[in-house]
C-alpha cells in the first residue's frame, strides 16, 4: 500500500468536449470531409456556429465544382471559371480566418443557404 491517497475524478466535473467552437468552425473549411464529420458527430452537430460553417463549406465546395464544370466551355468558360475559382478561393480564406476568430462570416448567396440548413 502506498502512503499517497488515490485521486478519484469527481463526477461533478464536466468532461472536456474537444475542440473549441472557433477551431471546429475553421477546421470545417479544410476540406469537405471535416464538414461532414462535424454535421454527424456530437457535440458539434448540436452547435449552431459549427453547423453553419460546415454547411457554408459544403455549399462553397458545390460552387467550386460548378466553376470547374463551367471551365469545360472553351474561352468564355475558361475566363468565367478562373475568375470564379479565384473569387471562391479568396472567400474560402476569409471564411477560415473569420471562423478561427470566432466570427460568423456570411457569404453572399451561399451564406443564407447555410444559415437555413444550420438553423441559425
Amino acid at each position: 500500500m502506498s502512503d499517497y491517497p488515490q485521486m478519484q475524478p469527481t463526477p461533478s466535473q464536466p468532461a472536456q468536449s474537444g475542440l473549441s467552437d472557433n477551431v471546429a468552425g475553421a477546421l470545417a473549411y479544410v476540406t469537405i470531409i471535416p464538414s461532414i464529420i462535424f454535421l454527424l458527430v456530437e457535440p458539434y452537430n448540436k452547435n449552431p456556429f459549427v453547423r453553419f460553417h460546415a454547411w457554408q463549406n459544403i455549399f462553397l465546395a458545390i460552387a467550386w465544382f460548378a466553376c470547374s464544370i463551367i471551365m469545360v466551355i472553351p474561352i468564355l468558360g475558361w475566363i468565367i471559371g478562373v475568375v470564379g475559382i479565384l473569387v471562391l478561393f479568396i472567400c474560402w480564406i476569409m471564411c477560415i480566418v473569420k471562423a478561427a476568430g470566432g466570427q460568423k462570416f456570411v457569404l453572399p448567396l451561399i451564406g443564407p443557404l447555410a444559415q437555413k440548413q444550420a438553423g441559425a
